[in-house]
Parts: C-alpha cells; structure tokens; sequence
C-alpha cells in the first residue's frame, strides 16, 4: 500500500531499464514528486543517457543529480577499509559492499536538500544491498521514509516488466527484452556478477563473463614490476609518481587487467540467510591488498598487527552487512587508523600472470633489524643465553600439566 504521505521521493537511478521502471512506477503508484540521483563511481559507463532517461520520463531538469563521486569514494571509502585489510570470508575484498554507504549518504543528503521524505532504491528483496541502503539511510535520518518497490509491487517476471514498461512508454534496448545471462555491479575497486549461468557452483565461469581481467594464461610472459609508495596507510605513489586515490586505484586496476589479476569464484553467506555465488573482479584491490599487507610487515609491532588480523573478520562483516555508519565500525576505525601512523614506505612488487609478488619493501619507520635477525655473529644486544630462561618460564605451566599426568599415569 502506498504512502499517501510521501510528496517527493530520491530514487538512486543508474538510467537502466529496472531503475526507469521504477522511476514510473514511483510516479504512478505514489503520485509523488520523483528526483534522481545517478552516482559516477567509476562503474564506466556514459551517465549522459540516465539524464537524457530522466527527462524523458518528465523529470524536470533541476531534480536530475548527477555526480562524479570517484575520489570521495576511493579517499573516504575504500582507502579506510584497506587500511584493515578487510576480505569478507578471508577473500572477498568487498567492492560492492563498500559503496552502498556513499551512495546512500548522498541520497540522504539530497533528500535533505529538496525536502523529499523519501528515499527509494533498486535492491531486490533477496540480497544484501536492501540492507546496506536502508541501515545507512536510518542511521544518517531516522525519520526518512524507505521505498523498496521490490518487496512492494507486484512484477515478479521479466515479461510484468516489459508489460509495464511498454504500457508507459519506457524505452526498451532490444538486448534488453530477454533475460540476462547474468547480472553486473561495477565501481571503481571492482566488478561482480551473479545469478542465471552463474548459479551453479559446480559450473566453471563462462569466459565471457569476465569484463575487467585478462585470463592469466593470455596474460603477458614477462612480469611488471612496480612501486607502490604509502603514506600513513594509504597508497599514494606508482613508481615515483604522486597520484590522486581514484587515479592510482584506476592505474592499479590497468596494471592488474593486464595481468590478469584479481579474479575470484566465490560462494558468500549473504546477511539475509542465503548462500550465493558471484564472480568477482578486483584487479587494482588485489595488488593493493598485498602492498598494503607487505609495508605493513616491516612497521607494524607484533601486537598491533596481530590484534589487527584478529579484528578484522568483524570489520569485514560489519562491511559487508552494512553497518558502516554503526559506532562499533568507527570505534575500530579509530584503532585501525592508529596502527597507521608510522605505515609509510614503498613496496615493490612483481605481476606476473594473475600473481601479485612481494620482491622488496623499505621504510625510514622499519622495524626489521638486519642485525638481530642475522645469522653472523655481531655487536648485537641479543645473549642467546637469554633464550633458555625465557623459554622455562614459558614451559612452566606446560610441565606442570605434564607432572600431573605422570602422576595419575595418563
């Protein structure tokens, strides 16, 4: 049943035929005021045709928001989480996850700033997204309203859509009228697909499916090697040369397609109690996933950097299901962000057929000692006698237990 109370809604638009049809059904079935907002997250496709979409299906031209949101995404976003070397289940570097919560804190901000009462989104009643929209959504206004048309109207196949699409006029593309073969989410950091010749996870990927990789068997027989320089976690340098986070993730993302990096078939625990399998491909994440790791090893303390490897499956989760804006996020945040302050130096590393290869590492913040690692003799502040008392103290409870088994004769 629709809200009669809802004047203007916000809808997050990509211009394709699902969104449009919801843009009209918003329209027909609310009888309220729609905006669109189409966000440039690096996903590589012309936004030009969402405009002209919109203001076909009469959007007027001061309710159309399009915007290049690549450096906030990639500074604010997916830099902060990289600092926790975030993989969900030890291995999905969460590209799509990651950009739910912007996408949303600019429909919030939008709404606020046309004085709509709602806002509305594409996610189906059966993933992850839904969740991720609508928990950022309530955590930035408490009070906004939320319009999924998913678990609302009553389309449940391709043919209601086009039937509605075709009732109102909406322009259907002609490789748009069957079903996909499967579906595709893109941003900057990655591409995932799902569903349809996907489902099976006893099926191999189609090589057709892959859109941001080059096989690692066609990829090229001699290696690229290059450096990485960090700057208090984050990554701020290729090979010498200084570059923005959305450009050095969008070179990154060059030099791992031509290696065929960053492939990954994967069956996910959804938040909403499914298990799902998707193709993902995160070229320029991956590479920086290792970097990031490698500088890490020479600054980073024991203690901190373990404690990092224990909090970070929560961290993780807490992505992947949507809770970026939560307090324990940015409480760990904070802690992750800590740990940064002396994560600064170069990483050098080698790509050679979908690998990424750690070869050299280096930081004025170092604490590898060459010395006291080494296995020559040296003017080194180490007794190798110091060892035996360290390890009795050590052994202690572990004899214990063991006298006491000698004793009941176990």
């Amino acid at each position: 049943m629709a809200d009669s109370s809802v004047k203007k809604v916000v809808l997050a638009y990509s211009g394709g035929l699902d969104t449009s049809i919801i843009l009209k059904w918003l329209q027909t079935t609310y009888r309220c005021e729609v905006v669109t907002f189409t966000a440039d997250l690096g996903q590589g496709e012309e936004l030009g045709p969402a405009r002209d979409k919109a203001l076909l299906l009469g959007i007027k031209p001061e309710n159309i928001f399009i915007e290049d949101l690549r450096e906030e995404f990639v500074r604010d976003f997916v830099f902060p989480m990289f600092r926790a070397n975030a993989a969900y289940e030890g291995v999905y570097l969460l590209g799509t996850s990651i950009a739910r919560p912007l996408i949303a804190k600019r429909l919030i901000e939008i709404a606020e700033q046309v004085g709509a009462d709602a806002v509305s989104h594409g996610a189906t009643g059966k993933g992850n997204d839904q969740v991720r929209f609508e928990l950022t959504a309530y955590a930035l206004k408490p009070d906004i309203a939320v319009i999924a048309p998913w678990r609302e109207w009553d389309l449940r196949s391709r043919e209601q859509l086009i039937a509605f699409a075709e009732q109102h006029q909406i322009p259907i593309a002609k490789n748009k009228r069957g079903e996909a073969p499967f579906s595709v989410d893109a941003n900057l950091l990655h591409s995932s697909s799902e569903g349809r010749v996907l489902e099976d996870p006893n099926e191999e990927v189609p090589d057709y499916v892959f859109s941001r990789t080059v096989s690692p068997e066609e990829a090229p027989d001699k290696p690229t090697v290059i450096t990485i320089g960090f700057e208090k976690g984050d990554a701020v340098s290729i090979d010498g040369v200084k570059l923005s986070p959305a450009t050095l993730l969008a070179k990154l993302n060059d030099l791992g397609r031509d290696n065929g990096i960053g492939r990954l078939d994967l069956v996910e625990n959804r938040f909403v109690g499914m298990k799902s399998r998707g193709m993902y491909e995160t070229p320029g994440g991956t590479i920086l996933n290792v970097a990031h790791r490698a500088i890490e090893s020479i600054t980073l303390d024991r203690g901190a950097a373990h404690l990092k490897d224990e909090i970070m499956p929560k961290y993780a989760e807490l992505v992947y299901n949507g809770f970026w804006y939560s307090p324990e996020r940015e409480m760990l945040q904070a802690l992750i962000d800590k740990s940064q302050e002396f994560v600064t130096g170069e990483v050098r590393l080698k790509l050679y057929k979908g690998g990424v290869h750690v070869i050299g590492r280096s930081s004025d913040y170092s604490l590898y000692d060459q010395d006291l690692v080494t296995f020559e003799e040296g003017a080194v502040a180490y007794d190798h006698r110091d060892a035996a008392g360290f390890i009795k103290l050590n052994a202690l409870r572990l004899r214990t237990l063991g006298q006491r088994k000698k004793k009941l004769g176990l």
